[in-house]
């Protein structure tokens, strides 16, 4: 089985990918736009063979590819970053290639498009509408009503979205978005904020996954002093997820997803209601496959490879803790200059805390607004969900990182 992997290193999360692909027999070729020499070590040992070429030049790719093609047969094209999707499907068909198709990934990068497939399913979805000009975000709101979100039509995360509670903050928010050429505005859904991940295979849900925020990702996003945290909640058959979990189900069928990871994200109200809010054919990001790997004790990356090689997974996936994660932002400018708290809450916690990576004393401070990791991250995990809902909330307030 010849794969050919787009971005097998970029993030650096493609790289278990591509490395697992590997793993699970396949032969990998990678297309990139990383020089061969800065790959991270995971791609390069999973690659057979890669074309260094601009992603974003697709006349460049699909002739690269058709160099290639004269020497080695394409069975399948793989693409986990969500930019190139689009891609990855155009590939599809120029080769005859199963997988999405460009009128089936449209969906999963346009939100506005998604959104009516959403609608046109029957499914619970924020009210919305898209908007290229101010004139359409002034009159979407006004038909939509305050508060709203307006974020980007095919944005990733939380970046350049915003909550907007009436006329004048709008008129503050717009001059924020002139560099975004189509925005969303749509409903602000008031209640807690959900994932439900998948793995598939052919249309059948291998495994699935259920992430809590806390808080809300768009509070993440608006206020440093936040240590954003996530659970990965070892029981999901209780009942307060069970609205998510036949919403991704109906969702993953209206939108024709057939093999893959998928990422939902879904808001449950106060009074049960589960709210869609919007889905990537990819996998999570800000490390929620590693907090499925502590969950299981296995490899969710080979597991992936499995389902769309094979079609199966082979590994048992049993959910056996639920896992924290909180990512740091240093108080102050400049550089690292120490941690306080930390060697306590090691002390305490002991075997619980599963993982710490945090920057290194001495070494400038990340950008907050540019990744939710930040500064660095701890995970944890217990059987107990309270166990982990506290350890998570103490190392939020309590371990505070430096910075002058």
């Amino acid at each position: 089985m010849n794969v050919i992997m787009i971005s097998p290193g970029y993030p650096v999360e493609m790289s278990y990918f591509t490395k697992a692909l590997a793993q699970i027999g396949a032969t990998v070729i990678g297309l990139g736009d990383q020089p061969t020499g800065v790959l991270p070590p995971a791609a390069r040992e999973g690659l057979a063979h890669y074309e260094h070429v601009s992603l974003t030049d697709d006349d460049a790719v699909l002739a690269a590819l058709r160099g290639l093609g004269q020497h080695v047969r394409f069975d399948q094209v793989e693409c986990l970053w969500e930019p190139y999707m689009l891609l990855a499907a155009r590939i599809r068909e120029m080769f005859g290639m199963p997988g999405l198709t460009v009128d089936q990934t449209v969906p999963f990068r346009d939100k506005e498009r998604m959104k009516q497939a959403i609608d046109a399913a029957g499914i619970r979805a924020p009210r919305h509408a898209s908007a290229t000009t101010v004139a359409a975000v002034w009159e979407a709101a006004e038909r939509i009503g305050f508060p709203l979100i307006v974020k980007p039509i095919a944005g990733a995360g939380s970046a350049d979205t915003y909550r907007v509670d009436s006329a004048a903050e709008l008129s503050d928010v717009l001059p924020l978005l002139r560099h975004v050429p189509e925005v969303s505005v749509e409903e602000f859904v008031d209640g807690e904020e959900f994932t439900y991940d998948t793995v598939c295979a052919d249309g059948r849900i291998l495994f699935e996954h259920v992430l809590w925020y806390r808080p809300r990702p768009l509070q993440m996003r608006l206020h440093e002093w936040i240590s954003p945290t996530c659970i990965s909640l070892r029981d999901v058959s209780v009942p307060d997820v069970q609205g998510g979990r036949q919403m991704g189900a109906r969702v993953l069928a209206a939108l024709g997803f057939r093999t893959g990871f998928t990422h939902m994200e879904w808001y449950r109200k106060a009074d049960g209601e589960a709210v869609f809010g919007e889905i990537g054919g990819r996998p999570p990001g800000a490390r929620v496959v590693d907090l499925m790997n502590y969950a299981t004790d296995s490899d969710l990356y080979v597991g992936w490879a499995e389902a769309v090689v094979h079609g199966r997974l082979s590994q048992p996936l049993e959910r056996r803790y639920n896992v924290g994660s909180i990512f740091k932002r240093a108080n102050g400018a400049g550089r690292i200059t120490r941690y306080e708290g930390l060697d306590r809450l090691l002390s305490q916690y002991g075997e619980a805390v599963v993982a710490v990576e945090l920057v290194d004393v001495g070494a400038p401070r990340k950008d907050w607004r540019a990744s939710v990791i930040g500064d660095g991250l701890i995970i944890v995990r217990h059987p107990e969900l309270q166990r982990v809902i506290e350890m998570t909330e103490r190392f939020a307030a309590e371990f505070q990182m430096y910075a002058e």
